[in-house]
């Protein structure tokens, strides 16, 4: 064989071996694009026939991005807990302070008609406790009072407002009050709001990108892996599957004029065996039926994700 013989010989395997692995890139972004196609489907359908509004976005391996009824309307409750704990880390890195620093509790700054494990820890006595204690009671217990002192005294709602929007520029929430406001007036609940997306891609950040200092950052997903709220929601069908981990915040809100719970929600980020993470979030606004009727629909959209995603290779 000459050698001219030879070099078209070799250029024409190297063009057949591109043009058969573009082939099968194309077929596998192809079935990863029917997988998506699917979950839409499946979780429109489902959410279509349910007695309130329903939002959700998921993010996979931080660029896959679904979204369902994605409008930046659907209160948050204590979900803004997740915004005040980044807003506050990434104040205190920024300005070198510590979550060990101490704060003094005074019983005349704890309201006792509100959602409270740390008040029953602390009940008739004036009390310290580290931030990083403050910030285990709200993310682990959606512990309000601990939330409103430390908007009171630590980073504002204001604040973490634009703390939060300087992570996501394009917004899709607003932070206007704290819980006791709410508690006060519960048609304040309507003026905390996210869009799912928005909701999903903070967490997205929180657990792919650097948003403050390593040990605060570890912190904060480690107590959003501790979650011992809302277990019936994103969690419930993760739970007893091998090597599955979940980490999450959830929300719950008042009763409106209507009859209707104003918002049940949930906020996650999992990690399939495989390797395979997601961002996921679910909003219920405005559910005409129980408490446990809305968990149990995020509860199946959290399965239809898992069953979809699954499937990728």
């Amino acid at each position: 064989m000459t050698r001219f013989a030879k070099c078209l010989f070799k250029t024409a395997f190297v063009v057949l071996w591109q043009l058969l692995v573009a082939s099968c890139n194309g077929g596998c972004a192809n079935a990863d694009n029917d997988v998506y196609d699917l979950l839409r489907q499946d979780i429109s359908g489902f959410v279509e026939k349910q007695h309130g509004k329903i939002g959700v976005a998921v993010i996979t391996d931080r660029k896959d991005t679904l979204t369902v009824n994605n409008t930046p309307d659907f209160p948050l409750m204590s979900m803004f807990k997740l915004h005040q704990s980044i807003a506050i880390c990434r104040n205190f890195g920024e300005n070198g302070i510590g979550l060990d620093s101490v704060l003094n509790i005074k019983q005349c700054e704890m309201n006792k008609n509100t959602w409270s494990p740390m008040l029953k820890n602390n009940m008739d006595k004036d009390f310290l406790i580290p931030v990083s204690g403050l910030l285990e009671y709200i993310l682990v217990h959606s512990d309000n009072n601990a939330s409103n002192l430390l908007f009171n005294r630590v980073v504002s709602v204001a604040e973490t407002d634009s703390i939060v929007a300087s992570i996501l520029p394009d917004r899709g929430f607003r932070l206007m009050y704290n819980e006791y406001e709410m508690l006060q007036d519960k048609s304040l609940s309507y003026k905390n709001v996210s869009s799912p997306l928005a909701y999903a891609l903070m967490i997205d950040k929180l657990f792919t990108d650097s948003l403050m200092p390593h040990s605060m950052q570890a912190f904060v997903k480690q107590a959003m892996y501790n979650c011992e709220t809302g277990m019936g929601r994103i969690a419930a069908p993760l739970a007893d599957i091998p090597g599955v981990a979940f980490a999450y915040r959830t929300g719950s809100g008042y009763v409106n004029p209507q009859g209707e719970i104003i918002a049940v929600n949930d906020g996650g980020y999992v990690t399939l065996p495989s390797g395979q993470s997601y961002s996921i979030a679910v909003f219920v606004k405005d559910f005409a039926g129980t408490q446990d009727e809305a968990e149990s629909v995020i509860a199946k959209i959290s399965e239809l994700v898992y069953n979809r995603l699954s499937e990728l290779k």
